[in-house]
């Protein structure tokens, strides 16, 4: 990590992320972050969706899983169901 920089927290909660640090990370406004704290430390990681590769891999991935413990499609719409009418 080459680039760094000091910000502050504002009073209501806020902090800026300095223009080199979004512009050397291509942030824009908008741009979505999970925010992880522990020991002091904070981490902000952007949200990036998937490629369509990887997406791909991904519902590869879910599918053999589902067919090695035995699931059908109506057990899915079932699960579905009984969330959506919790």
């Amino acid at each position: 990590m080459d680039d760094f920089a000091t910000t502050r927290l504002s009073s209501r909660g806020q902090v800026v992320i300095p223009e080199t640090i979004r512009r050397s990370l291509g942030l824009e406004s908008g741009t979505e972050f999970v925010v992880f704290g522990e020991d002091g430390t904070v981490v902000l990681k952007v949200i990036e969706a998937p490629s369509m590769r990887e997406f791909d891999e991904i519902v590869a991935r879910a599918r053999k899983g589902a067919r090695r413990a035995g699931l059908r499609r109506s057990d899915i719409a079932e699960a579905i169901r009984d969330v959506r009418s919790a």
